[in-house]
C-alpha cells in the first residue's frame, strides 16, 4: 500500500514542482504607455538575468526627456534596497514598484502619482548589473529602456483589448480544469491498478493456501 500510496502523491509533487519553477520565471513585459491625468500610473521596467545561478546585485536609474526638452534629467535611484528622488517635479510622486528585499534586481518598475500633463516624454531606465562568478573577475552589464508616456484625460479601452483579457481568463480557467481532470484521471488509474495488484495478490495468497492444505492433506493419508 505505501508505494500505491507514493504513486497517487506523486503528481501533486510534480504540480507542487510545476507552480514554484512558475513562480520564479522572470519574463520582461512592455509598460503601459498611455497615463490617466491626476491618476496612480506604473512605469514598468523588466530586465530579466539570463543567467539565474550565478550571484548578482543590480542598481535602477530612471531618467525623464519631456517632449519640449532636449536632455534627459535622472528623476530617480533605486540601489541596496533604498529609493531617491533627484528631481523637484516628482517629489512625494515617485515610489518604487519593483523587486522586493533583495539586491539582485530584475523588476526596476516605479509608480507615480497624481500623474500631469507636464509628465507626458520620454523615461528612460538603466539596470546597471554586476555578475558575480567564482573563477572569473565580475562582470558588468548596463541594459537601457526607453518608455514614451503620454498624458491623456481619460483612457478607454478598445474592443481587442477587452476581449483579449476575456481570452486570457478563459484559457487560465480552461487549463486549470484540464489540470483538474487530468489529476482525476491519473489517480484513478493508480487507484484501479493499486487495486488489481492487490488482487493478483489476493489470488496469489488463496494459491499457495489452497496448495499447501492439499500438502497437508497428502501427508495426512501417507500416514
Amino acid at each position: 500500500m505505501s508505494a500505491v500510496r507514493t504513486l497517487l502523491l506523486l503528481p501533486l509533487g510534480l504540480l507542487a514542482l510545476q507552480a514554484s519553477l512558475c513562480h520564479a520565471a522572470c519574463v520582461e513585459v512592455d509598460s503601459d504607455t498611455e497615463a490617466e491625468v491626476d491618476k496612480g500610473f506604473k512605469l514598468g521596467c523588466i530586465s530579466c538575468k539570463m543567467r539565474g545561478e550565478v550571484p548578482a546585485t543590480a542598481s535602477v536609474d530612471w531618467s525623464f526627456k519631456a517632449k519640449h526638452e532636449v536632455e534627459y534629467t535622472k528623476i530617480y535611484s533605486y540601489e541596496n534596497e533604498v529609493g531617491e528622488v533627484l528631481d523637484w517635479r516628482f517629489q512625494d510622486r515617485l515610489h518604487w514598484n519593483g523587486s522586493k528585499k533583495t539586491t539582485d534586481l530584475q523588476d526596476g518598475s516605479i509608480y507615480m502619482l497624481n500623474v500631469t500633463y507636464n509628465d507626458t516624454g520620454i523615461y528612460k531606465c538603466t539596470f546597471t548589473r554586476k555578475l558575480t562568478f567564482s573563477s572569473s573577475p565580475a562582470f558588468h552589464t548596463t541594459t537601457i529602456k526607453n518608455i514614451t508616456i503620454n498624458v491623456v484625460p481619460g483612457i478607454t479601452r478598445g474592443m481587442a483589448s477587452i476581449l483579449s483579457e476575456v481570452m486570457m481568463y478563459v484559457s487560465i480557467i480552461g487549463l486549470q480544469f484540464w489540470l483538474v481532470v487530468e489529476m482525476v484521471y491519473c489517480y484513478r488509474k493508480i487507484a484501479a491498478a493499486g487495486e488489481e495488484a492487490l488482487r493478483e495478490s489476493a489470488a496469489e495468497y488463496l494459491a499457495i493456501a489452497s496448495e499447501s492444505k492439499d500438502n497437508c492433506a497428502g501427508v495426512q493419508v501417507a500416514e
